[in-house]
């Protein structure tokens, strides 16, 4: 293990949280919230200090860097930018424990949305926008946006890529890691800055469009008020729905029509899946809503709105919700949990388990019948026209089988606190899958501050498992992790 890399990029991370906290900072002045505005500068300061300084002074590590360090790294940086970013949640005030800080500052930044806050109204506007600016920061990726705006010598940073991004393969747009970097926050910043702009025509203020921009471009969904998504108007919610589903997409894709080469972007059969999986479930759950029973009898276009959006935001993992839907039929709750699992697709800022996973797998499976019929037949896996790599293949059955593993042990040990089988399964699926809200107690209009600390604990570890895609916090947990030399 070169420990000497992970200690340079964790003195990075420190030297990153200083910049973050410029932010706040500003935000805090121009609204007069003197009370705030010290945890801010002297956390700022001290971070800003430390991270200079100890970024200096470990220039001249070795830069050896292989793919265990990229996984290790990235547990660390995640973990370590989400205990600094506590701080001010703790000391503000907002939060009642540093633990309870921890949940609410993981939960921004792997986007998954889920909170102990029982009240957002009336909180410090300067901790509101960090709150939110962490969904920004998390749904691209904390290293990748290191890589895109600090100078990192060395030709590590595929790996670091590799550790960070969701989806079963991760490839360059151009040959520099750093290039392929810019390029995905110069689209990240496009959606944020349109979005933005469309907010404000809507009715809301800079304040608001940037705040909830930065949770919908992250697919993180902290909202500002108590009344969510719901309380805004219609305009609002359209905007917020369009920029989920764009988000949701594979930003390759984007980079695709960029580049004019929009035949090779139509062929993505993650891409079809995608849309049609969101496009029948909101049909389906139009349909639920609107027979007798349903949430809005005899109302097709405002069910279809509502459902669309609540479906959007579960598929994308975003966690908005225009309102409660845990009154909504047993089928369309069934639907909702099942898309929880599903997620995005690869590739694009959502969580969840990723499409390009369910399409290989259905193959494979799909291949395994044919092999059984017709033993001397061969027929290997393809999306969009080329061969997957059996290494890609093999890790993506080897995910699955973690995956249970992890979802079925978190969930035991939630259990211990007694709540209900829905509340706790979908507790975990919503951490693990980075979506936030999930059902009966902890659904669209509850919160997670009834667990006890043990299981914020547990699922704290299942955000960041569910947004590094299991494999760094896992290899950061192994015991070999911290010996010197290969394993």
């Amino acid at each position: 293990m070169n420990h000497g890399i992970v200690r340079l990029i964790c003195f990075r991370i420190i030297q990153l949280m200083g910049i973050i906290l410029l932010l706040p900072i500003l935000v805090a002045l121009w609204y007069r919230e003197w009370t705030v505005l010290p945890v801010f500068v002297i956390e700022g300061a001290l971070c800003a200090g430390i991270g200079t300084v100890g970024t200096h002074c470990s220039k001249k590590v070795s830069k050896v860097f292989y793919a265990r360090e990229g996984f290790v790294v990235t547990a660390v940086a995640w973990i370590l930018i989400s205990l600094l970013m506590a701080i001010p949640f703790r000391l503000t005030g907002v939060c009642d424990t540093y633990v309870d800080a921890l949940f609410e500052t993981v939960s921004g930044l792997t986007t998954t949305g889920a909170t102990i806050l029982r009240h957002v109204d009336g909180m410090y506007y300067s901790v509101q926008f960090l709150r939110t600016f962490s969904h920004w920061i998390g749904g691209m990726g904390v290293l990748v946006f290191i890589m895109a705006v600090l100078p990192m010598a060395g030709g590590y940073g595929m790996h670091l890529m590799r550790a960070e991004s969701p989806g079963p393969s991760v490839g360059k747009f151009v040959p520099k890691v750093k290039d392929t970097s810019r390029i995905l926050y110069g689209i990240y910043l496009v959606f944020t800055v349109t979005e933005t702009i469309a907010l404000l025509c809507t009715g809301r203020t800079f304040y608001e469009a940037l705040t909830l921009t930065f949770s919908t471009v992250g697919t993180g969904g902290f909202g500002l008020t108590d009344a969510g998504i719901g309380g805004y108007n219609y305009g609002t919610q359209v905007v917020i729905t369009v920029f989920m589903i764009l988000c949701g997409i594979n930003f390759g894709i984007y980079y695709l029509f960029i580049t004019k080469r929009p035949g090779e972007a139509l062929k993505s059969e993650e891409l079809r899946w995608y849309l049609g999986i969101m496009l029948v479930s909101s049909v389906t759950m139009t349909i639920l809503c609107i027979r007798p029973g349903g949430a809005f009898v005899g109302h097709p276009g405002e069910a279809f709105h509502h459902s669309l959006f609540n479906v959007a935001s579960v598929m994308t993992t975003t966690g908005f919700a225009t309102l409660d839907y845990n009154g909504w039929p047993e089928l369309a709750r069934t639907i909702f949990t099942i898309l929880t699992f599903l997620g995005a697709c690869a590739g694009s800022t959502g969580g969840g388990f990723k499409l390009s996973r369910l399409v290989i797998l259905l193959k494979v499976v799909h291949n395994e019948v044919v092999f059984l019929v017709h033993p001397t037949s061969v027929r290997k896996v393809s999306m969009d026209g080329h061969m997957v790599e059996g290494k890609t293949v093999k890790s993506v059955c080897a995910y699955l089988a973690l995956y249970v593993m992890v979802f079925l042990v978190s969930w035991l040990l939630v259990s211990v606190d007694g709540f209900d089988t829905a509340t706790n399964l979908t507790a975990v699926a919503a951490t693990l899958n980075n979506v936030g809200p999930g059902l009966n107690m902890v659904g669209p209009a509850g919160n997670y501050a009834d667990y006890s600390n043990f299981s914020k604990i547990v699922l704290m570890v299942d955000m960041l498992a569910g947004r590094l895609e299991l494999l760094p916090v896992l290899i950061l947990m192994s015991p070999r992790t911290v010996r010197r030399g290969r394993f």
